[in-house]
């Protein structure tokens, strides 16, 4: 027992001692590339209560999120109606 408590003194002194070491690497966060972050915005629009039930009745039988819909109907939107063509629009 006596050389227990001997090994463990001598490292308590050891430890008081012993210049400090600096760690061997230093810890940043991982920072995704530009071309991995997320490039979707929030579009954020009022419509009628009516709609929005077709709209949810509609991608439930279809699997298809809100979001496919919206993108899906603004890109043919952008197709039928070029910038240079004029049109109006009914509500």
């Amino acid at each position: 027992m006596t050389n227990y408590k001997d090994k463990l003194g001598g490292l308590a002194d050891k430890l008081k001692t012993a210049p400090v070491q600096p760690p061997i690497q230093k810890v940043q966060p991982i920072k995704a590339p530009a071309s991995e972050r997320a490039t979707d915005v929030q579009f954020n629009t009022e419509i009628p209560k009516s709609l929005r039930k077709q709209l949810k009745a509609h991608s439930n039988e279809h699997d298809l999120s809100l979001k496919d819909i919206t993108i899906t109907a603004l890109k043919l939107y952008l197709e039928t109606y070029p910038k240079n063509q004029e049109h109006t629009i009914k509500q």
